[in-house]
């Protein structure tokens, strides 16, 4: 009634949108009330008990190994509305449930395989501690018996150890013996003035030692001492008396 006469058509037309809406509003509060007498009617006493019940069990009825995926495929269908993703640093889930409540969930956002399938530092650390005392297939043996995977969750083999020794850039089992100072066949050989065969033969009987350098056929030597040097050149005399 206080609306300035030349502003009358525009708040006659707003009296006709809300009133509009306020009968839209009694009727959207008449059809549920009647919605709920019907399901009052519908459902008795014991079967609301028997629904509500079932909601308090619905965890239990979900984790059952005997539920089939389909059949839980059809129990989300039933309860929920639809599921809203945002991704972004992190993924935020806003569920909405058949009754209308909404639920906001937020979690870390997946990271890539490449980081995902990335050995643990704790497996690559064990690794660089056993090379300095053990060939590539003891490394492999110990680390499959301590339970550790690799990235992809696979038994640890020489080829996966060989691989990441390669891109960690571990110095390999034969570089950590070659700067401790040990020798060669060829080389060993050289000293003794014996043939490489002959170092092998040694190596075997046990009269001197030879470690595996790589996960093929070489051994690396100890130095030997004075003593032991002048041990084998006579042991080499007594093989050629013998021979």
């Amino acid at each position: 009634m206080q609306v300035d006469p030349e502003n009358r058509l525009v708040a006659d037309q707003l009296e006709a949108d809300w009133n509009e809406k306020l009968r839209i509003l009694r009727r959207v509060h008449e059809e549920y009330e009647k919605q709920r007498e019907t399901d009052r009617k519908t459902f008795t006493a014991e079967q609301r008990q028997k629904i509500l019940a079932l909601a308090g069990e619905f965890p239990k009825v979900w984790n059952d190994p005997a539920i089939a995926y389909r059949e839980r495929k059809r129990m989300v269908r039933l309860l929920l509305e639809d599921v809203t993703l945002h991704k972004g640093d992190n993924i935020l889930i806003q569920v909405r449930f058949k009754g209308g409540a909404l639920r906001t969930l937020e979690l870390p956002a997946p990271q890539p395989f490449c980081v995902t399938a990335r050995t643990k530092p704790e497996v690559i650390e064990a690794i660089d501690r056993l090379l300095d005392d053990h060939t590539y297939e003891e490394i492999v043996e110990i680390l499959n018996a301590r339970g550790f995977r690799s990235g992809e969750g696979r038994v640890f083999n020489l080829s996966i150890v060989g691989r990441l020794c390669k891109k960690s850039g571990l110095k390999s089992r034969r570089q950590r013996l070659r700067e401790a100072g040990l020798l060669t066949r060829i080389e060993m050989a050289r000293k003794l003035k014996v043939t490489p065969l002959r170092i092998i033969r040694w190596r075997r009987a046990g009269h001197i030692t030879g470690y595996r350098s790589n996960w093929k056929t070489e051994f690396l030597y100890e130095p030997l001492s004075e003593k032991a040097i002048a041990k084998l050149k006579n042991r080499k005399r007594n093989e050629k008396e013998s021979e």
